[in-house]
């Protein structure tokens, strides 16, 4: 899958993420890049409104499970259990948000818990900058159920 497949995809299946005008820069099994303008994601204080900040991370986060499991043939329904994000300093700037793969040991586990047809937790981070700055950062739990 490439950039532009799962930017279509996320626009047709997330209407957020085209309300938000979310680019996707990167798409690759081992890890994904999104970038968000701050016109449509603004606040009362001319800066990124938070929730648009960890919307954008959590869907980083999720775009790599989904593109990793889509490289290796594996069918489930990803969600997001819980997240932490932490806000660093305001984003006054368009902004990217960075997911990159799971370690070994834990994809290993997800498979072999899906082959059980049983759901598979795994964790997931994503790192947001802007202007050259890490401005947040989100530790994200996803569920994958199988189908």
């Amino acid at each position: 899958m490439n950039a532009r497949t799962l930017q279509a995809y996320l626009h047709e299946r997330i209407p957020l993420s085209r309300a938000m005008a979310i680019e996707v820069r990167e798409a690759t099994p081992q890890g994904v890049t999104l970038y968000a303008p701050l016109a449509p994601n603004i606040n009362h204080r001319d800066t990124v409104f938070g929730g648009s900040a960890s919307a954008v991370a959590i869907l980083a986060a999720w775009s790599m499970l989904y593109v990793r499991m889509q490289a290796e043939g594996l069918v489930g329904r990803i969600v997001i259990r819980r997240n932490t994000m932490s806000y660093e300093r305001p984003i006054a700037a368009g902004f990217t948000a960075s997911a990159s793969a799971p370690g070994d040991d834990a994809w290993v586990t997800l498979v072999a818990t899906l082959g059980r047809r049983r759901p598979a937790r795994i964790r997931v981070n994503s790192v947001l900058e802007s202007e050259d700055l890490q401005v947040g950062a989100l530790e994200g739990e996803f569920v994958v159920l199988p189908r």
